[in-house]
């Protein structure tokens, strides 16, 4: 696992708040995470975030059209709603994708990371944008489902089942633990 890093992405307040259970799966992240941590795979929080006033915020961008004028605080001083470790990597994004107006292909490039494992909120927005910009730059995909939420159950699932197992492998959070053993 020398060369695979954990992306945990936009599990940050004001995001995951709005999940049914936000504190279970808050519990099954950091489960993982810390397995990740005693695995020394590194951790990589991605968060979408902008400066006071949203200079990137684009009124044609129909994400984030919404956000012009008075910005969340949790865009404005953008933080992952996990404990950071000193070893964690903190990357902030301006876009969907956890690439897209970010650091992050440079990090993953000076660190030798070939494999991405992939968490987030939401599925059908960072979660697939992230997949399908990871797999055009010819990153091996992992995405664990149950570390995936979305607030369109429907979409949710033809994402897991139907379109992500064509570019990556899908697996429940304890599968690959176990591999890890």
């Amino acid at each position: 696992m020398d060369n695979t890093a954990l992306l945990v992405m936009d599990v940050q307040p004001g995001i995951v708040t709005r999940l049914k259970d936000p504190e279970v799966y808050l519990k099954r992240v950091q489960e993982v995470v810390q397995t990740a941590r005693r695995h020394q795979i590194p951790v990589i929080f991605v968060v979408v975030g902008f400066r006071e006033g949203g200079p990137e915020v684009s009124p044609r961008n129909k994400a984030f059209q919404n956000l012009t004028g008075t910005l969340p605080q949790h865009m404005v001083n953008p933080l992952p709603a996990l404990e950071r470790e000193k070893s964690d990597i903190l990357v902030v994004k301006r876009r969907v994708s956890a690439f897209t107006g970010s650091d992050l292909d440079v990090v993953l490039r000076s660190q030798g990371i070939q494999h991405l494992v992939l968490a987030g909120i939401s599925t059908s927005g960072v979660v697939l944008s992230t997949t399908r910009e990871a797999a055009d730059k010819d990153y091996q995909l992992t995405i664990l489902s149950d570390l995936c939420a979305d607030f369109d159950e429907e979409v949710h699932q033809i994402l897991l089942t139907k379109v992500f197992p064509r570019q990556a492998e899908v697996l429940v959070s304890r599968d690959w633990v176990d591999t890890l053993r």
